[in-house]
């Protein structure tokens, strides 16, 4: 028998510690939490200062019984859960339990799964830390007190199923709704501007824009007003007034937090955030290196600290110096500054080794996997390397009381740059190829420069942009909204419950979502807003480091809270009422007038005289009559919308229950395959194209194809793509070369 007895969270960790640690150890997994409050009740003790009710979950009490005879038989325990406030409160419950088995119970806390830092760990074992289970236990009662008396609220009022609220959550939903709406109202305003093309003597010809008339910016309101200047800015000489030059440092950014890897994450390959973070989770735990065995090739990566450890910077600094040369390395190591409400418990998100290059680990990672690995090393590295050097050229150039100007900068030095280009750098590259952007380089000042034309351009005050996964984590991190670890399962609740879609990677209320935020926001406007959940969150940190008690932290929550819950319970009928949409048409089995109500499925027409009758039926949709004619009964065939997305359906239903799938008017590009592509949804709701020939061909793309063959490759279709950067475009997904969108007919 094993001498000491470690436990861990997931099974997945136990393969790789047990590999470190020898036959001396026994690694088990508690796989997760093995305490909850009850499901069906409160489980919080209001007036005993909130005290919860933790019970053993019914599917860990094998787990504990199991772990309770292994301590028993063992010399020491050693608790290594997770190095956060969850893996703190998973280690005081296994603690609870195992403490009458065996005296000798070790907190045991390490970063990396490497075998100098587990260890380490074991050589230097610690306490379980009170004040972060403590900080653990007000989150878990806050949220329990939100969820469990507020969705009640939802079930009552709009329809009992699957509805919930949450008191980060419920704030995320509220800035989605919001910004839909600032969408929804934007009116574009018109403005002008004007660009001149212009040569010098001994240039190619380039561009200035206007920027200043009489040393003020310029506002052209509408094309009249454009009209006039152009006239005017014929008639005067351009002569270059000014050229400066100077360098300018890009600093790289530091190794990722929790927030920042999803964000990234999320921008540059579309994964939602609890795909980064199971990913991640992978990399943290193990990974089968053939003959080296399992092994964690990054660091813990819930964390919102970018502190990185000495040893850690030295290895990087040394790769740098090897591999790219000391022009690339700074005189000293980069340290970032944490920001204050950071919990800087532990490290940045970082490889474990500078050993384990992503070219040489590639063939045991799948492609997942390696994207996120060499996204986290790349970006650590970068962050330990020289900041990249830009020659920043301006030439101002005037047309007597017209100031024209062109910028543009010229990479001197690359810096992190070889390491790590960020998104931006990638659209100042795609800038570049555009013939717009050079920039004379021979000009001199006082220099009379040819007019070729003058442009003017209109153009349309735009609306702000919807929320992505990326931009959402960024602003609940930038507002102090939830901790980076919950963000993931923030987001994946709101698609869950289906109070948000996905379109174009941008996310969008439901009209059930907006029908939650609104009661939500109306009823719970102390509440469920962003500076008392922010506030919230600070108190939380507060209790972490000993500042607070958790008892004083619920009831400052709670007294508020209470206060809204009593004021909304006398509403419920009120705001139930509110909620019915009147039809004007009357009920076929008892007159009353029929009217529009919430369901389990979305919108239904039932009788306003419920219970006494019960008369429902759907809503009738607005079918979109086709050309094309059923293959059965040549009746028309019509648009329909069903659990998959949309199809065709013959207009006699229910006669005739003909139905196939919508084509998009492009024919299938495999070799061999006559079928055509059609528009489908996964289970999650999401649109995807695939042939109709499915299952005998499985072409699919999530992206709109085009009838359009490439000019450059002959590939028979392009995809139609969307970016913050480019807006729409073509893209051939085989030669990968893109084309402009085409334009609206409209």
């Amino acid at each position: 028998m094993a001498q000491s007895l470690v436990i861990v969270e997931s099974v997945a960790k136990t393969r790789t510690i047990n590999k470190i640690l020898g036959k001396n150890y026994l690694v088990k997994a508690s796989i997760g939490h093995i305490k909850d409050l009850p499901k069906k009740r409160l489980g919080v003790n209001i007036e005993n200062g909130f005290e919860p009710e933790y019970l053993i979950i019914e599917d860990k009490k094998k787990v504990i019984q199991e772990l309770r005879d292994l301590a028993a038989k063992v010399n020491e325990v050693y608790l290594a859960t997770d190095p956060d406030r969850e893996g703190e409160a998973i280690a005081y419950h296994i603690a609870e339990e195992l403490q009458n088995k065996n005296h000798h119970l070790h907190r045991i806390l390490f970063n990396e799964i490497t075998p100098s830092a587990v260890k380490e760990a074991i050589a230097h074992p610690t306490q379980i830390d009170i004040n972060k289970v403590e900080a653990q236990k007000a989150r878990r009662v806050m949220d329990r007190l939100v969820g469990y008396q507020v969705s009640p609220i939802l079930w009552k009022t709009i329809y009992y199923g699957d509805l919930s609220a949450g008191r980060v959550q419920s704030v995320a939903l509220r800035l989605i709704c919001e910004r839909e709406a600032e969408i929804e109202s934007f009116v574009p305003e018109e403005y002008w501007s004007i660009t001149a093309h212009l040569q010098g003597e001994n240039t190619e010809p380039f561009y200035a824009k206007l920027v200043k008339i009489e040393g003020k910016s310029v506002k052209i309101p509408d094309e009249s007003t454009a009209k006039y200047y152009l006239e005017d800015i014929k008639k005067k000489p351009f002569v270059v007034a000014d050229i400066k030059r100077k360098d300018v440092q890009r600093k790289p950014l530091p190794p990722f937090t929790t927030s920042t890897l999803q964000q990234e994450a999320a921008r540059r390959f579309g994964f939602s955030a609890q795909r980064i973070m199971t990913i991640a989770q992978q990399l943290y735990e193990g990974i089968e290196l053939g003959e080296e065995g399992s092994t964690g090739l990054i660091t813990y990566m819930r964390t919102d600290s970018t502190r990185v450890a000495e040893e850690a910077l030295l290895q990087a600094r040394e790769y740098i110096g090897l591999n790219y040369g000391m022009e690339y390395l700074p005189e000293k190591p980069q340290r970032y500054k944490v920001k204050a409400s950071a919990q800087d418990a532990h490290e940045a998100i970082r490889p474990t080794s500078m050993k384990r290059e992503p070219r040489k680990v590639k063939k045991h990672l799948t492609p997942d996997q390696q994207k996120i690995y060499e996204l986290i090393w790349n970006r650590f590295l970068a962050s330990q390397m020289k900041p990249a050097i830009y020659e920043q050229t301006t030439i101002d150039i005037t047309a007597e009381e017209y100031l024209f100007r062109t910028t543009g900068s010229v990479i001197k030095f690359r810096g992190f740059l070889l390491v790590y280009a960020d998104l931006e750098e990638e659209n100042n590259k795609n800038k570049k190829e555009n013939d717009d952007e050079y920039i004379p380089s021979n000009l001199t000042i006082k220099e009379r420069l040819r007019l070729l034309e003058l442009l003017p351009g209109q153009h349309f005050t735009k609306p702000p942009a919807r929320y992505t996964e990326s931009s959402l984590i960024k602003e609940l991190d930038n507002l102090g909204i939830g901790r980076p670890s919950t963000y993931a399962v923030i987001i994946s609740t709101l698609f869950n419950r289906k109070y948000v879609d996905r379109q174009e990677r941008r996310l969008v209320p439901t009209e059930l979502g907006r029908t939650v935020n609104a009661i939500l926001v109306e009823h719970f406007p102390d509440i469920f807003n962003v500076e008392f959940t922010a506030k919230m969150e600070a108190q939380l940190d507060s209790v972490e480091a000993g500042k607070k008690s958790s008892i004083q932290v619920l009831q400052d929550f709670y007294n508020p809270f209470n206060q809204a819950l009593q004021r909304v319970d006398s509403k419920k009928t009120h705001i139930k009422q509110s909620l019915l949409e009147n039809t004007g048409e009357k009920c076929p089995e008892c007159g009353r007038e029929l009217v529009i109500k919430w369901g389990r499925n979305g919108k239904f027409m039932a009788c306003s005289g419920y219970p006494d009758c019960k008369y429902t039926r759907p809503i009738e949709e607005e079918q979109l009559e086709t050309e094309i004619s059923c293959d059965l009964c040549g009746s028309p065939m019509v648009v329909k919308t069903g659990k998959f997305g949309r199809f065709l359906a013959c207009s006699a239903y229910p006669k005739c229950k003909n139905t196939k799938p919508l084509s998009i008017g492009v024919p299938c590009p495999r070799e061999n395959c006559d079928g055509e592509i059609v528009e489908k949804r996964t289970r999650r709701g999401k649109i995807f194209y695939g042939c109709s020939r499915y299952p005998d061909c499985d072409f699919a793309t999530w992206n709109l194809p085009v009838n359009q063959p490439c000019s450059q490759c002959h590939n028979p279709y392009l995809e139609l793509r969307v970016s913050k950067a480019k807006g729409e475009y073509l893209y051939c997904p085989k030669c990968k070369a893109e084309f402009p969108a085409p334009k609206s007919k409209t």
